[in-house]
């Protein structure tokens, strides 16, 4: 078979293990940085603190406001303290309201970003950025928000909730399905995919029945930063695009939002993306129903598994249909307003996706089986 494609690496350097953190100041040195903000979230103070002052004199501040959906208020303020303070970097601790932030800042300023992520969120790994303001999240990508260094330490993810650890990986594994049949994949991203979802789907009911287990943590951050890769290398479709748009116009949580619809979007998808099933349906141990194995793997680790569980009241359903539809992107399968409120219906009820009008699709054909 003749093959042609195209793949860019990201440039950027990965330091992997446990205890990686310790290194940090190392790797602030490599890059030529001495005066870096230290950004986290509210949640994360302590952890926060700790980093700054394991960093003593590299440390010119720290800056514990970062929240999901990075608004606009929150992003001005940081890049005005970095301004004033004279930082010439960003090291974000935390998730991906944290690495968000610190994505804001580097695209107004310019400042190199460092990344120590402590969930499964893959924002770490990706040239895309967030905003959202009056309702609506912008995203977009640039090479500027890319960090310039990652460090993956899995002894910073057992203080993180089981319950958070659930929903954040698969929140990292939706990358990985969007990448699977995304329009600008390639053989690389493929196979990147697949092994980041078999790592997660495995690690992650290790992770929820021991959270001190750092071999399970250990493997979902590798899977993570798989499939954060293949979010940083690929086209963004139709779950993130609904995500992103039920995170900006009700203010709905991140990680659990992605947790809920990912199921029902695969449905929706599943009749146009053969190759994406099959690699899925390995990846997950031989099942022939990818969609119904996530709708699943979410509720035998206690995750939410209907939008209405989030806060979400069913008549929003127009108005965010509305906004999913109204500019195009690539998807496999013909987005619809009638297609679109099918799939939003049913992962507001939370059902079955393959008893829903979406979800009749969701099951491999015949020689897949």
């Amino acid at each position: 078979m003749h093959l042609a494609f195209n793949y860019q690496a990201l440039p950027m350097r990965v330091s992997f293990g446990a205890g990686t953190v310790a290194k940090l100041g190392e790797e602030l040195d490599l890059l030529g940085l001495r005066r870096a903000l230290v950004l986290c979230s509210p949640e994360q103070d302590d952890l926060g603190s700790y980093i700054a002052d394991a960093l003593g004199a590299l440390t010119v501040g720290l800056l514990a406001e970062a929240r999901m959906h990075v608004p606009r208020d929150v992003a001005e303020r940081a890049r005005d303290l970095a301004s004033r303070l004279g930082a010439d970097c960003c090291v974000a601790v935390g998730g991906g309201s944290a690495i968000g932030l610190g994505k804001a800042i580097a695209l107004e300023h310019g400042l190199p970003l460092v990344a120590v992520p402590t969930t499964y969120a893959g924002s770490e790994m990706t040239p895309v950025w967030g905003l959202t303001e009056n309702g609506r999240k912008r995203t977009g990508r640039d090479a500027r928000v890319l960090p310039r260094s990652v460090l993956y330490d899995a002894e910073l993810t057992v203080s993180l909730p089981t319950d958070i650890s659930a929903v954040s990986g698969i929140n990292a594994l939706a990358h990985a399905v969007e990448g699977l049949y995304a329009p600008d994949r390639s053989p690389i991203v493929s196979l990147m995919a697949e092994e980041g979802s078999r790592a997660l789907a495995s690690a992650l009911p290790r992770v929820v029945a021991d959270g001190h287990d750092l071999t399970a943590r250990s493997e979902a951050q590798y899977g993570a930063w798989l499939c954060g890769a293949v979010l940083g290398a690929t086209t963004m479709s139709l779950h993130h695009k609904l995500c992103h748009t039920l995170g900006g116009a009700l203010d709905l949580p991140h990680a659990q939002t992605h947790t809920v619809v990912l199921p029902y979007a695969l449905a929706y998808n599943a009749s146009a993306a053969p190759e994406a099933l099959a690699a899925l349906s390995r990846a997950f141990g031989g099942t022939d129903d990818p969609a119904q194995t996530l709708w699943d793997l979410a509720g035998s680790l206690g995750a939410p598994r209907g939008l209405r569980d989030l806060g979400m009241s069913e008549t929003d359903i127009p108005r965010v249909v509305a906004l999913a539809v109204e500019s195009p992107y690539a998807n496999p399968r013909e987005v619809t307003a009638e297609g679109i409120e099918a799939l939003l219906f049913a992962a507001w009820r939370g059902e079955p996706p393959t008893d829903t009008q979406v979800g009749r699709t969701a099951r491999m054909p015949g020689p897949l089986r």
